[in-house]
């Protein structure tokens, strides 16, 4: 002991610190126990009126130990969804007869892109090795899974501020591969810097063109920043270390920053609040989805010219009752004029209603193509019951 009584109160803080990991990772250990008893009984993955009276008893509890209920539903939301998207893993895994313990992931930069935190993120949950395949283009990207040089790549396709990522949509059309997987990331825009400067000293900003224009309100405050574009928000960040300026800066991530020993001026500067980009995940084999786990299905379908055509195709997953979350309109190269529909549904392939789906499409559409059916990891989360 010290007689420093913070560096005491701080070394007793690590202490429970430790304590707490290791009732985390007991915790993990359970809910895989969960998804083995779930798999045997074919029960779905998720009781949400469990985890609302779940909530409800801990946060009850808490108020007796002086601890807020906001803070200990957020808390506990965390844990819930890493329960959930662990017993996913688990399923699909035993399901699909995946062996594998280390993938070659192809993602878009060098180390340190969002894309990069991603590739990572998925591998966490899904193997115990990750070598990494950085990119220039998302068409290489495409193309190391196509020929085998990587088991699976990792792209983005759409952001809450900025919309679509119009080419990861457009090489979709053409390629063999499959959806197999998405995940989404809160994704936290910084200005960072190699040396302690501010805002008015900066001269010159680099980054990838979607993080500028998913910041252009807070960019417009600066009007006198040079503008200068990077094949990723990574290379924007190796080149501002590079030059070691204090009149230079990029756009990035505070993680992908400190591994080029970046530090942080500015947080948070995306146009919306919640900045959250969706990646999907694509193989060169497709994937069944257990039925205990909610899936999702892409499709690639091409409507007749003659009115009403769009709305006749729609109609159909109206009357099967299939939701549909995500349309998306791209031209088709060669047909001036014409689109291609990218459609989002929750849906499993293997289910009756959506194959009596696929069946009414035919004769009503163009082409009709399945990109992907793959687990759903957007674990939406329940509040507690009110009392």
């Amino acid at each position: 002991m010290t007689d420093n009584p913070l560096l005491n109160l701080r070394e007793r803080i690590s202490a429970l610190d430790k304590k707490i990991l290791a009732l985390l990772s007991d915790r993990h250990g359970l809910a895989l126990e969960v998804a083995r008893a779930k798999q045997a009984t074919h029960r779905p993955i998720r009781d949400k009126e469990r985890e609302k009276e779940l909530l409800s008893t801990l946060v009850e509890e808490g108020r007796k130990l002086h601890l807020d209920g906001h803070y200990i539903t957020r808390l506990f939301q965390l844990i819930i969804e890493d329960s959930v998207l662990t017993q996913q893993a688990l399923l699909q895994q035993q399901h699909n007869q995946t062996t594998l313990r280390s993938a070659r992931i192809a993602f878009l930069g060098p180390k340190g892109s969002y894309s990069h935190l991603a590739a990572r993120q998925y591998a966490a949950r899904h193997f115990e090795q990750l070598i990494e395949c950085g990119c220039l283009r998302f068409q290489d990207i495409f193309s190391q899974v196509e020929t085998g040089q990587a088991d699976y790549a990792v792209v983005p396709i759409e952001n809450t501020s900025s919309g679509s990522i119009n080419d990861v949509y457009d090489l979709l059309q053409n390629t063999s591969l499959s959806i197999v997987g998405e995940m989404t990331i809160p994704i936290d825009h910084c200005v960072l810097v190699t040396t302690p400067t501010s805002l008015n000293e900066i001269r010159t900003v680099y980054s990838h063109p979607q993080p500028f224009q998913q910041c252009s309100q807070f960019l417009n405050g600066f009007p006198d920043w040079k503008i200068e574009y990077c094949e990723s928000t990574a290379a924007a960040m190796e080149k501002v270390a590079a030059e070691n300026s204090p009149h230079v800066a990029a756009l990035g991530s505070e993680a992908g920053g400190a591994l080029y020993g970046l530090q942080v001026l500015e947080h948070n500067l995306a146009n919306q609040q919640q900045n959250i980009t969706r990646f999907i995940i694509l193989s060169r084999k497709a994937v069944d989805v257990v039925s205990q786990v909610p899936a999702k299905t892409t499709l690639l379908m091409a409507t007749g010219q003659q009115s009403g055509a769009l709305v006749d195709a729609l109609m159909v997953f109206r009357n099967h009752g299939i939701v549909i979350t995500k349309l998306e309109s791209r031209p088709i190269y060669g047909n001036p004029w014409e689109e291609m529909f990218y459609l989002d549904v929750q849906a499993n392939l293997n289910h009756s209603d959506m194959k009596n789906t696929l069946e009414d499409l035919k004769p009503i559409t163009r082409s009709l193509k399945v990109l992907g059916c793959y687990p759903s990891e957007n674990v939406v989360p329940v509040e507690p019951r009110r009392a």
